[in-house]
């Protein structure tokens, strides 16, 4: 009878225990929420140094510790999960684990500086979360946890610094304000009903493709094995008007991985102290690390220059190696808007199996010229893999293991001056319309500077020669052509000057009763050459409509009132200033076309306006406008001295 009782206590312990482990495997209904349920639970702060006064404790430092949590207890994966957290006591995140910021900013990160609005998180390594249909419920694949630590300035308990709000970043999820409880916050989202006409399947979902963007970095997995993988990357230009110059790349490993070997590309610090003295030497005792390229957490890469494009080690990559430009498509080569490198990446524990493989976080680009522009680049997002022609020739496709893509935009600072601006001039005026005072930004000033030239001062006009003069002989000329043709007073102080790399000059040059004409010629201020050039001319709808061709240039109307125009060869480099024989000052280097048009609407009036353009580009950047046009008043033909003064200087480029 006691051997009966003791049996039935065992197998009454081990129901209980077996029910307990059940109900650890199951997550908890998250009350009653059918959607995704988001959760922010704050674990608690401690005081930290240094110590401030008590009657200032809103300035004592303290460290938190909080858990973010985002699952789907809904019927369609959630994919490229993303959180937004709205901070509202200036934290400042030092670090985070199971996600990472979706601005790919640097920790410790700050959020006061997102005035306001959502720190957004986005689910690393963890990106999808599946159904709890397809997984009978696995917490480990419908949920992910985003532990976080961080540092906040606030009063003492009992104040619980939460955020203002928790959500979703997917716009297809609609999140209610969350709800407070025992220092918690907890919202469900629900998926908003799909607009008519949209039935796409979550499998055709799932094989989605990032190609919307300015820039759009791929990175395919092609080749994978228990302890590495072969890497191809790709950037895509998508702008259209927008060049790189020298690119350089970096990103961040997330799960300590370093680079072995690299084609196409290579690291800007070659060298493999980070991981002889870290845990990847302690692991690979048999790697030869005098052959590990980079063991920084944060590489940067840059292109090869074209020498290297048929290199046996470091070449022979396809779209590598033209010193990391990249031309965007509107210059009708599609093979010059993209640019690959290939690597080969280790792995460390718990990663080592063919399978398991992680994309690097936090994509970074930049280019080498100031004429370039700046992005700002997502987080990669798992997307179909790419398709490769078949290497041996044959008529197949060849599919990548696995693919990411990540999508840069451009970003535009507030108050970044131009780099290159315009002038006007017209053959009934003989005066140029220069660019106008500060057009790229003002020079500094100090104090025994300060009164040298008027940042507001309307610019001078000038004589067509002054076009071919630094700035500082053309103030003198602009003096003397004032004086000459009675054009007023001259400003004291003189107007500072344009301060811009290049500029370009739009001379109405005939108008007749069938057509018009117009010369378009640029100078290089820089200390830089410009190679495959390009600029974007937008017209009034009217003067659009009847353009033609240019002559020295290669010139297209793309749509929207705008041509696009780029040099035809021998006139694709435009060379940088620099000192001839002869001339007594560095002149710069210079580019002309004309250009023609027709008069397709009788409207059209040349003189008044509608000859020149209401915005230029060049190479992707705004240029800076005059503020008038040539005055008409008097129709005084200056052709022929006009022509006569560039005739002199290209006279003078070949002396």
């Amino acid at each position: 009878m006691a051997l009966c009782s003791c049996v039935a206590a065992v197998l009454l312990l081990l129901l209980v225990v077996a029910q307990r482990s059940l109900a650890q495997q199951q997550p908890e209904d998250g009350g009653g929420c059918n959607g995704i349920l988001v959760t922010y639970t704050l674990q608690g702060r401690d005081k930290i140094r240094p110590f401030v006064p008590s009657d200032d404790r809103d300035s004592q430092p303290y460290a938190f510790r909080a858990n973010a949590a985002v699952r789907n207890s809904g019927t369609h994966p959630l994919r490229s999960w993303a959180l937004l957290l709205t901070f509202a006591h200036g934290e400042i995140l030092v670090s985070v684990d199971g996600a990472v910021l979706t601005s790919g900013a640097d920790l410790p990160y700050n959020t006061s500086t997102a005035n306001g609005t959502a720190t957004s998180l986005t689910g690393y390594p963890q990106t999808d979360l599946l159904t709890p249909i397809a997984t009978a419920g696995d917490l480990s694949k419908i949920q992910a946890t985003v532990g976080i630590v961080g540092t906040v300035f606030a009063g003492p308990e009992p104040f619980e610094p939460l955020p203002s709000a928790v959500s979703l970043a997917d716009p297809s999820y609609a999140c209610p304000p969350a709800t407070n409880s025992s220092k918690s916050l907890t919202t469900c989202c629900v998926l908003t009903p799909a607009p008519a006409g949209t039935n796409a399947t979550d499998d055709e979902q799932a094989r989605r493709r990032v190609v919307a963007g300015d820039l759009v970095i791929t990175y395919d997995v092609m080749q994978a094995y228990e302890s590495t993988y072969l890497a191809l990357v790709t950037l895509d230009n998508g702008a259209p008007l927008a060049r790189l110059d020298g690119w350089q790349l970096s990103w961040e490993w997330q799960r300590r991985e370093f680079i072995r070997s690299m084609r196409g590309a290579y690291p800007l610090e070659v060298g493999a102290g980070g991981c002889i003295y870290g845990p990847q030497g302690h692991f690979y005792q048999g790697v030869d690390f005098s052959k590990v390229l980079n063991c920084e957490r944060t590489p940067v890469v840059l292109d090869l220059p074209p020498s290297r494009a048929n290199d046996p080690d470091l070449g022979q990559i396809p779209h590598c190696c033209r010193n990391g430009t990249i031309l965007p498509r509107s210059m009708m080569d599609p093979a010059q808007s993209r640019s690959a490198f290939q690597m080969e990446v280790y792995k460390m524990p718990p990663d080592l199996n063919r399978s398991t493989l992680h994309p690097p976080a936090s994509f970074k680009v930049r280019g080498s010229s100031p004429l370039n522009p700046d992005y700002a680049c997502g987080q990669p997002v798992p997307v179909t893999p790419s398709e490769y022609p078949d290497p041996s020739g044959l008529a197949s496709t060849t599919l990548a293991v696995a693919s990411w893509q990540a999508v840069c935009n451009i970003t535009t600072p507030p108050k970044k001056p131009p780099s290159c601006c315009v002038s006007f001039s017209a053959f009934y005026n003989e005066s140029v319309v220069p660019c106008r005072t500060c057009a790229c930004g003002c020079p500094q000033q100090t104090a025994l500077s300060a009164a040298s030239c008027s940042t507001t001062a309307p610019a001078m006009l000038l004589p067509p020669y002054a076009l071919l003069m630094p700035s500082e002989r053309r103030g003198k000329e602009a003096v003397s052509w004032a004086d000459q043709k009675g054009l007023g007073d001259v400003p004291d102080p003189m107007p500072c000057a344009d301060s811009c790399g290049v500029s370009i000059n739009w001379h109405v040059a005939t108008d007749f009763d069938g057509g018009w004409s117009a010369r378009m010629t640029l100078f290089n201020w820089g200390h830089d050459d410009v190679q495959d050039w390009f600029a974007a001319v937008v017209m009034d709808d009217q003067a659009y409509a009847g353009f033609q061709q240019a002559y020295s240039f290669n010139a297209t109307a793309l749509g929207n009132s705008t041509i696009f125009v780029k040099g035809r060869e021998g006139f694709d480099f435009l060379l940088r200033e620099t000192n001839i024989s002869g001339v007594d000052y560095p002149v710069p280097g210079k580019l002309q076309s004309v250009l023609s048009f027709t008069k397709k609407t009788p409207s059209i009036d040349v003189v008044k306006g509608d000859g020149f353009p209401a915005k230029v580009f060049f190479n992707g950047d705004e240029c800076a406008m005059p503020l008038r046009i040539p005055s008409h008043g008097t129709r005084t033909t200056i052709v022929p001295l006009l022509l006569f003064c560039f005739a002199a200087s290209a006279l003078l480029f070949l002396l």
